[in-house]
């Protein structure tokens, strides 16, 4: 049996990678925003969206094996949701309302064989922006757009991003991208990885 990654996300792979776990990458076309407005209408909390969005990939690669969905919503103070950034501006404006407060990052995985939902997860983590200066935003999007314009919240912890952030609750490996340490547990009970 192998595992099959349904994401383009660069972290991800990396994480997988690190970690020692064979997987391949498998293409998928999911409509993410559409159905990230469709559940909202519906008032489905963040947590849940995520979980759909990470199971909604998995189910879109239709592919032999166990297939690995993964996803991120980002939710504010007062439960409203992120998306990604679609301009600088919007990235800039994104960082301002998170300065000074905390917000909820939610990353759920789910792997999917033949249809049938095997395993899921959602790793919830707080994040304690620190109070951002308009020198710093300006530097900080100069220097990172390439590499976080893909990103919900316009970060990435892993590397100069890690300087917006008094302190981060949960797990650094959500944070970047999947529920890394209960998926090895779940790989471990499926015979994928040594236990």
């Amino acid at each position: 049996m192998r595992l099959l990654l349904a994401s383009k996300s660069a972290a991800r792979r990396r994480m997988l990678e690190a970690a020692g776990v064979p997987f391949e990458t498998v293409e998928t076309r999911f409509d993410e925003s559409g159905v990230k407005a469709a559940m909202k209408r519906r008032g489905l909390g963040a947590a849940e969206i995520a979980l759909a969005l990470a199971e909604g990939k998995a189910r879109v690669a239709a592919a032999e094996g166990l297939v690995l969905g993964s996803d991120q919503v980002l939710e504010l103070e007062d439960g409203s949701m992120l998306d990604k950034p679609q301009d600088r501006d919007e990235a800039m404006a994104q960082l301002r309302a998170m300065s000074g407060r905390p917000h909820k990052l939610h990353t759920a995985g789910c792997v999917i064989d033949a249809g049938v939902m095997q395993w899921r997860h959602v790793e919830t983590v707080a994040m304690h922006v620190r109070p951002l200066g308009k020198a710093f935003l300006q530097d900080y999007l100069d220097r990172e757009w390439e590499q976080v314009r893909w990103s919900v919240g316009g970060y990435h912890v892993e590397g100069r991003g890690a300087q917006l952030f008094e302190r981060i609750e949960g797990s650094l490996f959500a944070v970047q991208g999947l529920p890394l340490l209960p998926l090895l547990g779940f790989l471990r009970e499926r015979g994928l990885l040594f236990s």
